[in-house]
């Protein structure tokens, strides 16, 4: 399906021989927002994994004394109705008021922003997640509003992303000891179908959810006893339980070592959206917590589209790893991965 105009704007090519002239001519980087591509910015200036923090960076130096007024606070500014921003998550919300695709931003710094959410996800995944956009919210941009929390390049600082069905973060490592820079948040409705489409038809995360279902079947019947347990908690319960927790469905641990190596490939398929830097601190989380064997698979009657038994709804978790799986009647996903169990949620 073609992009809408804006998108295919946003990812115009470039000349990077112009690009080579023009920066050599040019002593202060941001001097080149107005005219560079983001994503020739990120080759030239760090490597691919480092790329949205540099153009985080660009961003918030173009940015005029308004604008940073309306989307830019301090690294652990405290929203008098929705708490600590900067770690907020929800299915559909706006981070400021502003959305992309209006005055309020320039086309280069929509541009900037683009490149910033291209660099967060997998290049694999840039169709899919565009596809999503476009399907929810009628393409990127559109309801999408921004926020940069701290100073970037000096200090501590995350740029946050948010809309229908999206909280993604980059925040260079700047949160500790979490993935992903804090709590994430990704869905899909593309049918508008309701609980009728137990196919999933375009959805374009349904692959995980289908994933799931394969580990579910290599389980014995008195294993899928365990796994299957009959009501979900609520969607956005998702904060961490710790060591000594009590969790739905069966311990990782009590698996072979065959059906241990298909969880290995849920939980694989699970980060595979996103960079390989976040992909790497959500597996090192999930190490500092005793890997896949501290966690619990859960499967839940309740939502079962069609009651075909193909479970729609599902949960893999740990003491600090939760990703909630919850795909009646739409996709909705809530992701809280960290290596410490004390770090607190704000949903």
């Amino acid at each position: 399906m073609p992009h809408p105009e804006p998108l295919r704007r946003l990812v115009a090519p470039f000349d990077r021989r112009d690009f080579l002239h023009r920066a050599s001519q040019s002593a202060l980087a941001v001097g080149a927002a107005a005219w560079l591509s983001p994503l020739a910015m990120a080759e030239e200036v760090k490597p691919a994994a480092a790329a949205p923090e540099s153009l985080v960076k660009l961003l918030y130096e173009s940015l005029s004394p308004k604008q940073r007024e309306t989307i830019c606070f301090p690294w652990d500014h405290q929203d008098p109705q929705r708490g600590l921003l900067r770690t907020r998550v929800a299915n559909n919300w706006n981070v400021t008021e502003p959305v992309l695709e209006s005055k309020f931003y320039t086309p280069e710094q929509q541009e900037l922003v683009r490149g910033i959410y291209r660099g967060i996800i997998s290049p694999e995944w840039h169709e899919r997640f565009d596809q999503q956009q476009l399907d929810d919210s009628g393409g990127f941009g559109v309801g999408n509003s921004i926020a940069i929390f701290g100073t970037p390049g000096d200090g501590k600082s995350e740029f946050v992303i948010t809309g229908r069905h999206m909280t993604l973060r980059c925040d260079g490592d700047s949160a500790e000891s979490v993935a992903f820079g804090g709590p994430i948040f990704y869905g899909h409705d593309p049918t508008g179908t309701g609980d009728d489409n137990a196919a999933h038809d375009g959805n374009v995360f349904w692959p995980q959810a289908a994933e799931a279902n394969k580990l579910y079947q290599a389980l014995d019947g008195k294993q899928q006893a365990l796994a299957l347990v009959n009501s979900a908690p609520s969607e956005s319960d998702v904060p961490f339980r710790g060591a000594g927790g009590e969790f739905d469905g069966i311990p990782i641990a009590e698996l072979s070592a065959d059906q241990k190596a298909r969880v290995q490939e849920v939980l694989r398929k699970l980060i595979d959206p996103y960079r390989q830097s976040d992909r790497d601190e959500a597996v090192a989380c999930l190490k500092a917590q005793g890997g896949i064997d501290a966690c619990h698979l859960a499967f839940y009657q309740s939502g079962d589209i069609g009651g075909d038994k193909v479970w729609d709804v599902w949960r893999l978790e740990g003491p600090s790893f939760v990703w909630h799986w919850r795909g009646s009647p739409h996709v909705h996903v809530w992701v809280n991965v960290a290596s410490d169990p004390s770090i607190k949620l704000n949903a």
